[in-house]
């Protein structure tokens, strides 16, 4: 009986990923950032520790709505590599800023206001950077 479907073996494909996931795998790899930075430089760390906190927060949220498991160790594949300096860390949460801006603009109206305030807040993060 080809093409009745009731024999198929072939799996559903997997959904499409979330439109939010770039904006989670950021939140992560940021706050892995802040880490790694108030690590590497402890006159930092009393500026760095509350961004971290926030990204952390942003994570749990958003995987929250878009009904995604945080990893417990290191940021997923998708998240973009931050380098180890104050100015490379500023230039990432300046990529995340826009990141978020455009997910924002583009989502439906009851996650627009939460990415939108984590625009706004990464916006604070490039500023606390300098």
């Amino acid at each position: 009986m080809a093409g009745c479907g009731l024999f198929d073996d072939d799996p559903e494909p997997p959904p499409p990923p979330d439109a939010l996931q770039p904006v989670l795998d950021e939140a992560l790899a940021l706050a892995a950032a802040c880490d790694r930075l108030a690590v590497a430089e402890p006159e930092l760390a009393a500026r760095l520790t509350p961004l971290a906190s926030d990204h952390r927060a942003h994570a749990t949220e958003l995987a929250r709505v878009i009904g995604a498991e945080i990893p417990s160790s290191a940021p997923s594949a998708g998240a973009p590599a931050v380098g180890g300096s104050r100015a490379d860390l500023r230039k990432a949460v300046q990529a995340a800023q826009r990141t978020a801006t455009t997910a924002a603009r583009q989502a439906p109206a009851g996650r627009a206001a939460l990415v939108g305030s984590i625009a706004a807040c990464r916006a604070t993060h490039v500023e606390a950077l300098k």
